[in-house]
Formats: C-alpha cells, structure tokens, sequence
C-alpha cells in the first residue's frame, strides 16, 4: 500500500490509515506496509515503525498486516524485522538486495539474516526489473527448508518457475497485476497488488469466481479491468505515483505527493489515469 505525505514530504499518518481502512473495506483480507508503493527507499527506520503502528491501529484486527523490511543493507533489514516483530507485524515482505547486486550466495545470506532475526513468517520479493538480479531456484530451494519462509511474491512472471515454487511449499502470489489471472491458472493463492488500491472488489471478485470454477466470469472480470491496469501500471511513471494520485481522485487522499526522486502525476497524466479508471468502471 501507498504513504501518504504531507507537502513538505513530512509522514502523513492519519492520511495512511484512511488507506489501511480503504483497502479493507474494499476486498482485501491484508496489506503490505513499507513496501516499494510504499516508498521504503525514503523512509528511516523510524518512520517506518510510525508507519506499522498507524496501520496496526487502523486494520490490524480485521485485516493481515505485513511490513516491508527489505533493503539493500542486510543489517537494515534486519533492524527493521527486529521492529516489525516487536510492533505486531503479522509478517514480513522481503526483496532481494537492490542495487549492489549480490551473488546467489550472497542473496541466500542476506535472507537468511533476516529470517533468523525473528519468529515471523516471511514472503520473499522477487522483482527482477528493479532489483537487477532474480532469486535462483536454488536459492529457494535452500530458503524453502526455513520453517518461517512460507510465500513469494512473484513480479518475475515464469509461470511454470511458478508450479516449481509451489512444489518446494511456497505459497506464491502475484506481484505483477497484468499477470493476475494467469497467476491464478497456474496456482497461485492471490496478489499483492497495486491497481488494487482501485480496484480490491473486482480483484476479489475475480478470485472468487476462479476457484469457484467459473472462469469465463473471471475472464469477463479481468478484461473489464484492463484499462485501469494500463493506466496505473502501464506508464514509465508507475506505482507509487498511479497509486497516490488513484487515491486523490476515489477521494481517499486530499493530494498526490511523493518524495523525491519520485514527482508527483501532472495534469495531464491524472487525466489519462483518470481514464483508465472510468473505462474500467472505478469512477
């Protein structure tokens, strides 16, 4: 889930429970704190905890709270499971290290730092298109055989690399929403989303017919949500971004602003995404 900021780029925490409490109450059973749409690369340590314990009190007793707590700085990481646990964390979100990146080897290490650190069940972040380097099957395969490590969230898109993860005992789920129904066919549990800060009913409703077996409705749900997803995560200034000016215009958010490097949508692109969304029926 998005962070909303004040102007000056100050943590808005009131503003980042209204989007806890909108996700809930629009489809979905969790959320994922601190991530990348929440902009993690900017937030301290403390601010990231701040964050945790605003949504904590919004959600955290009708909804799965996850904080992101990967880093390109093993001992960061580990740090901030160490306080995502002590905040009541439900789970921890962890990407591979960006940037420097690490052999396989070295990936293997920097999780298993941050599994040793806590008690906490883990999802590891595959996102090879930011982070530069994809988790190799051996890695998951060794990682597999750590009682907490129990989902991946999958932003690689190899659906048959999908099945194997589920045969090592991964949970997987999508981390790519283009690829949200296709993860589905091919046995994934869910999604951890961005278009779903518009879009949870439909994701929901999607989900729900597929396993029901009704995959023509699932179908039916998914093409109509096309435009949205286009329109959010089918331009280069994506994710964050999309997410905090999609909450402006569904009311969520008075403001779309970012920290830098990030810059805010301008006029014209809020009237794109703006769009998308009515074209997929969301305003």
């Amino acid at each position: 889930m998005a962070t909303a900021f004040g102007e000056d780029g100050s943590l808005d925490l009131d503003g980042t429970a209204r989007i806890a409490a909108h996700l809930v109450d629009n489809g979905h059973d969790g959320v994922v704190v601190s991530g990348t749409t929440g902009e993690s690369a900017t937030t301290s340590v403390e601010e990231d905890g701040q964050i945790l314990a605003a949504v904590k009190d919004a959600v955290g007793d009708r909804a799965i709270v996850v904080a992101g707590v990967g880093t390109n700085d093993t001992r960061h990481s580990v740090e901030l499971a160490r306080q995502a646990e002590k905040a009541g964390a439900d789970g921890v979100l962890v990407v591979t290290p960006y940037y420097n990146k690490p052999s396989q080897p070295g990936v293997l290490n920097h999780f298993r730092q941050v599994v040793e650190a806590t008690n906490l069940p883990v999802m590891l972040y595959d996102v090879p298109s930011r982070t530069g380097t994809t988790i190799s099957m051996e890695v998951y395969e060794a990682a597999a055989k750590w009682e907490t490590v129990v989902a991946v969230k999958d932003a690689v898109g190899d659906f048959a690399r999908g099945i194997h993860l589920q045969q090592l005992g991964y949970a997987v789920y999508s981390g790519d929403d283009i690829a949200n129904l296709g993860w589905l066919a091919h046995g994934a549990v869910g999604f951890v989303s961005v278009v779903g800060h518009a879009a949870g009913v439909q994701f929901r409703a999607m989900a729900d017919a597929f396993f029901a077996g009704d995959h023509a409705e699932a179908l039916s749900i998914f093409t109509g949500l096309l435009p949205a997803i286009d329109a959010i995560m089918g331009v280069p200034n994506y994710g964050a971004t999309t997410a905090k000016a999609t909450l402006e215009l569904l009311g969520v958010l008075d403001n779309r602003h970012v920290r830098a490097p990030l810059l805010a949508l301008d006029d014209d692109e809020v009237a794109a995404l703006r769009s998308g969304l009515v074209a997929s029926g969301l305003l």
